[in-house]
């Protein structure tokens, strides 16, 4: 096996955004709307623009995980004093491929793009299957996060 390594690319969208409705399926997500249209539009502004970056893990060329990290900035706070913030998503293995050192590649890779960005911290919210791999990395729980559901 040998995986090749890149950033997602517009003509790759079609494939990220299964892997991504895969993903929230498997993490228990109720498929209650088509969500393909409004993550082709958020991924296309957002790479557009910078505020969304992705790395992605090829065998034989075909995509078998996928990273990606949005940019975000907020009014500058102690522990983050630039504001800058990544949010890590679309963290996806194929389970063929799974507890083989890809997804950290691939983490190490959006932590890079993070740091680069300028931004102070890294935010997730983790799917059970993802907590070890997160801990192991250097990621610590807040247990400040709270979420309130406006619809």
């Amino acid at each position: 096996m040998e995986l090749i390594y890149r950033k997602l690319r517009p003509e790759d969208l079609d494939i990220f955004i299964q892997l991504r409705i895969r993903q929230l399926k498997e993490e228990g997500a109720e498929a209650t709307v088509d969500l393909t249209p409004a993550l082709r539009d958020y991924y296309e502004r957002h790479m557009k623009d910078g505020t969304f970056v992705s790395w992605l893990a090829l065998d034989q060329g075909k995509i078998i995980a996928t990273s990606g990290i949005s940019f975000v900035e907020k009014p500058p706070y102690y522990s983050c004093p630039s504001g800058k913030i990544a949010l890590l998503s679309s963290m996806y293995t194929d389970p063929n491929y799974r507890r083989k050192g890809i997804a950290r590649e691939l983490l190490k890779r959006v932590s890079k793009e993070a740091k680069a960005y300028g931004c102070g911290v890294i935010q997730i919210t983790a799917s059970d299957q993802g907590v070890l791999l997160y801990t192991d990395f250097g990621f610590v729980k807040n247990h400040n996060f709270m979420e309130l559901k406006l619809n």
